[in-house]
């Protein structure tokens, strides 16, 4: 079973100023795939988000806008299990950039790599995706969009061997989560079931 971690940077504190996505399919087996642009959020951008990620108004000069790179990413997307690391964040940018384009939504289920990760790894003094990946021996560039995708493909797939799993479905069954679903105009976030005892 493939999954599609995405991951978006963006130019200020609002969430329809996406300027870099990164987006990674992976399976059981780690990486097949890989996508990444920066994307010209044509609004400004604030020096905290730069700090940040390191890019910049000039670096986007030439970059697609949101609606031209659309394209590509929901062929990616559409009908995948897509994972994010605190996907609240990145289903939001996701959405927002969606509304303000008025461009319709995908449809896919989702995860949030935090909130399994705190299932599979308990009792850690954080859940960043930094600390994550220095534990589990992951390169990361942190707060590049393609590397943070990256990174998050290869943490299921830890997750997986920790868990002695062969795919997504037996990881999310063995945590007993379920996964949260966009679809037009609306969306459902994951949740973590009560097992009956």
């Amino acid at each position: 079973m493939n999954f599609v971690a995405i991951d978006f940077e963006t130019a200020n504190r609002y969430r329809d100023s996406a300027c870099a996505v990164g987006i990674v399919v992976g399976n059981e087996n780690g990486i097949i795939d890989e996508f990444y642009s920066l994307i010209n959020p044509q609004t400004r951008f604030e020096s905290q988000n730069i700090y940040v990620h390191g890019i910049t108004e000039q670096d986007v000069i030439t970059a697609p806008t949101f609606e031209e790179v659309w394209p590509t990413m929901q062929g990616y997307l559409h009908n995948q299990l897509v994972v994010a690391h605190n996907a609240s964040f990145d289903m939001s940018v996701l959405r927002a950039s969606l509304d303000r384009t008025r461009l319709p939504y995908p449809s896919f289920d989702y995860l949030c790599s935090v909130m399994l990760s705190k299932l599979v790894w308990p009792g850690l003094p954080n859940y960043k995706l930094n600390t994550l990946a220095d534990l589990k021996g992951i390169m990361l560039d942190h707060h590049h969009a393609l590397a943070d995708s990256r990174a998050v493909i290869e943490l299921l797939v830890q997750a997986m061997r920790d868990n002695n799993v062969g795919d997504m479905t037996h990881l999310l069954d063995h945590h007993a989560l379920t996964c949260g679903k966009l679809f037009e105009r609306n969306y459902k976030t994951p949740k973590k079931l009560k097992r009956k005892v």
